[in-house]
């Protein structure tokens, strides 16, 4: 497991243990007030039904984001926070439940009392636990002293998030040390000492009362190499962090014996990639089925038009420029790549990064013309119904493309990215994507097909995967252009 999930399970354990108690509890109590006042799990059907309920729960505490801020967390914010994890449980046990013909003793009706008392007993048991431990930790000598290193531009808002969280985190700042230069006549700051590392900080704080040193780094200032090293010799424990800078560190870990800071432009939870990676499995199974079932139609018209071979293996780039050979239906001449460089005039893309021409004569049957006149050859029949991207369900089988992701683009494309455009390949290509469903073959400039592939890296998530699937099944039944 992810070691940040880990760590955030382990962190908010209390709460967790507290939900699944919670749960079963008010079961019993529907049970009671809604069948007899006895125990329901020596019952086969209550007892099968109670054991869903808690599956369901630890899906949902293993995948969903619930109890990420949740001791921050104000009242109504919780109450709604309890609102989705019941509904998520309850949704995803309903729907096992109605896969599986569930037809025991155990009513529907227990069940939906179970989630209203779940609502109110867990929105009060969270309040009460988190009352419980304020009021734990406001005696001084059960928190620890912090002293914040940091600069003057990022002091306000370092004080203010450590405030929110102060309570219960058991610490208090005693100090602060300011990177800038000492202001002339400060010595508090919103009543706490203050010193500038130019003021010989060490000597400072050497005999007060100090615990941990928090340093924050600003982008501006050089690392205060000197003090840190005082720190260490005295044995004071120094924790960093870059967060608030143009660094975003979203892990720690080690690389061989360093310990090492690690930044991504986004941190998913092990869970969604394992649901991500089933998602690719079960679809990628599927559509290899229905490509050799295509192949079997397909294959004689693309031969008999162009004597050659029926798939198309070219060389793309993948994830984090990792190379692979992506596999298609040939819809085109076999000299396509050879003509490519002679029809280069015609590319709508500006600067060759993407190659999209109207009436391109590569494709087979493409001088066969219909009443309008628009290309009629089964190379044109083929991609506009996306028939060629078929055998790419192979390469999400095998690990090198997802169903969902960023197109890769072919290795001359690839060299001439610019530093911007190569954060398209921080993650597996897909066979569709966000920009394919938004214009797919209208979309001409790049940058724009560059902005809606990191809108769909950074906000990615489970469901929008799921809308793009849907859309993209939509776009290919109307043939509106290849994908």
């Amino acid at each position: 497991m992810n070691k940040q999930v880990l760590t955030g399970l382990i962190k908010h354990g209390d709460f967790i243990a507290l939900d699944v108690i919670c749960l079963q509890l008010c079961y019993l109590a529907s049970y009671w007030t809604n069948v007899e006042f006895a125990s329901p799990y020596h019952i086969y059907g209550y007892r099968y039904q109670a054991l869903v309920m808690l599956a369901s729960q630890i899906l949902v505490i293993l995948f969903s984001n619930n109890y990420h801020g949740i001791i921050r967390r104000p009242w109504f914010d919780e109450l709604g926070s309890v609102f989705t994890y019941i509904v998520e449980v309850f949704v995803i046990a309903l729907v096992y439940l109605f896969a599986v013909h569930w037809a025991g003793e155990a009513s529907r009706l227990q069940f939906g009392i179970t989630c209203l008392y779940f609502m109110m007993l867990d929105f009060l048991l969270r309040q009460a636990y988190k009352w419980f431990l304020r009021k734990r930790a406001i005696a001084d000598n059960k928190r620890h002293s912090l002293v914040i290193v940091t600069s003057r531009a990022l002091l306000g808002d370092v004080l203010q998030q450590l405030s929110n969280a102060k309570a219960y985190q058991g610490f208090f700042v005693s100090n602060i040390v300011l990177m800038d230069e000492a202001a002339p006549g400060e010595e508090t700051i919103e009543g706490i000492p203050v010193v500038s590392l130019d003021q010989d900080a060490t000597a400072a704080i050497t005999h007060t009362w100090v615990d941990e040193v928090f340093i924050l780094q600003p982008d501006d200032k050089p690392f205060p190499s000197d003090f840190v090293d005082d720190l260490m010799e005295m044995g004071i424990t120094v924790s960093f962090s870059l967060s608030g800078t143009r660094f975003s560190v979203t892990d720690t870990g080690k690389v061989g014996p360093y310990a090492v800071l690690t930044s991504r432009i986004r941190e998913v939870s092990i869970g969604q990639v394992m649901v991500k990676r089933l998602f690719d499995i079960v679809g990628g199974f599927v559509g290899s089925v229905l490509t050799l079932v295509i192949f079997v139609f397909v294959a004689p018209m693309i031969y008999y038009k162009s004597p050659g071979p029926i798939f198309f293996v070219q060389k793309r780039v993948g994830r984090n420029g990792k190379p692979f050979n992506m596999y298609k239906f040939r819809s085109m001449y076999l000299d396509a790549e050879e003509r490519k460089a002679s029809l280069e005039a015609q590319n709508r893309v500006d600067n060759g990064l993407m190659f999209k021409m109207d009436d391109d004569p590569r494709i087979i049957g493409s001088e066969k013309r219909g009443k309008n006149g628009e290309p009629r050859g089964i190379g044109n029949f083929i991609r506009r119904y996306s028939i060629d991207e078929f055998p790419q369900f192979f390469n999400v089988l095998r690990g090198e493309m997802s169903l969902v992701g960023t197109r890769p683009p072919t290795m001359d494309e690839w060299e001439r990215y610019s530093l911007e455009h190569r954060v398209r390949m921080a993650i597996k290509p897909g066979i569709t994507g966000l920009w394919q469903v938004s214009g797919r073959s209208k979309i001409t400039d790049f940058d724009q097909v560059v902005r809606l592939d990191r809108e769909y890296i950074e906000q990615w998530n489970l469901g929008m995967d799921v809308k793009i699937l849907l859309k993209t099944v939509m776009v290919v039944i109307g043939a509106r252009g290849a994908l």
